[in-house]
């Protein structure tokens, strides 16, 4: 098909003459120059009919997946004009955390923003946020999908801990190689378990392979056997941040790290990351763990 306006055999084409044909033009000229800086074709067209190339036919795929971006964005906009975010609000949970620190914030943000509604999965497994249709998720350690928007509100760290009872049942461990005449706790989830792995200030490392009367995945069962002194376990800050408050557990060989990886992260796929809903909450608990988490408060 040619451009409307050009003349066949001495006739101009239908709608090629006047205000209503030069204006007709404008949308072919468009898509010519479009196609010209994309170096490919867009259209199949032949007399009396048009079509989609390949290329032209990915190309709306993307350009109406953009549209559809600017589309929320307006609409997040204007809920914001109209008094607030609103909507349900699907949240994706890791498990234990979710239950410590995240579960008891929920009233109160549902008390702040009363149009919004709360959908929450608290699970360990790994979520999948676009095909699985959550707004936002809090996960723990490092972060490799690409296709999120990640923003970090807390630190972590790992430490040894144990009872005072223990401790003073069968002495406090001053070396890692000490370890091994201890009953150590073993949480299975551990890549390295049963091996701890740690350095001290001078940058030398150990890696200790541990032992003893108890090894599970289940992190609170830990908690709770370290708490009733049955061995030294291995943990996270905020797994035992209220334990160690309150003098149940202390933390031993202080002057050596253990190895980790990561933070506490929300995380947004990123066509939903401008929704009023999701920046509220993602806002809202970023504030709650600043400018230190409650385990360490």
């Amino acid at each position: 098909m040619g451009r409307l306006g050009a003349r066949r055999g001495g006739r101009p084409l239908p709608g090629g003459g006047g205000r209503a044909g030069r204006a007709a033009t404008i949308p072919g000229r468009r898509l010519q120059s479009l196609e010209g800086r994309l170096g490919v074709r867009l259209l199949h067209r032949t007399t009396g009919s048009v079509s989609l190339t390949e290329a032209g036919a990915e190309f709306l795929v993307r350009v109406r997946a953009i549209l559809a971006s600017v589309d929320e964005a307006e609409a997040a906009a204007s809920a914001h004009a109209g008094g607030g975010p609103r909507g349900l609000l699907r949240l994706a949970l890791p498990g234990t955390f979710g239950r410590m620190w995240i579960g008891p914030l929920l009233p109160l943000f549902l008390a702040e923003f009363p149009d919004v509604r709360i959908e929450a999965e608290f699970s360990n497994r790994f979520t999948d946020l676009v095909a699985e249709n959550f707004d936002v998720a809090v996960r723990l350690g490092a972060l490799e999908d690409s296709r999120l928007v990640a923003r970090r509100i807390a630190t972590r760290r790992r430490l040894l801990c144990a009872a005072p009872a223990y401790l003073a049942r069968r002495g406090r461990p001053e070396t890692p190689q000490a370890l091994l005449e201890h009953s150590c706790l073993g949480f299975s989830g551990f890549q390295t378990f049963p091996a701890w792995e740690m350095t001290n200030r001078e940058g030398r490392r150990v890696r200790v392979e541990v032992s003893g009367p108890l090894v599970t995945d289940d992190a609170e069962v830990l908690v709770e056997a370290a708490v009733q002194g049955v061995g030294l376990m291995m943990s996270t800050d905020w797994l035992v941040g209220r334990e160690l408050a309150d003098g149940r557990l202390v933390p031993v060989l202080e002057d050596w790290t253990l190895a980790d990886e990561g933070a506490v992260y929300v995380v947004m796929p990123s066509v939903k990351g401008q929704a009023a809903k999701t920046r509220a909450f993602a806002d809202w608990i970023a504030k709650r763990f600043s400018p230190e988490p409650p385990w360490r408060g």
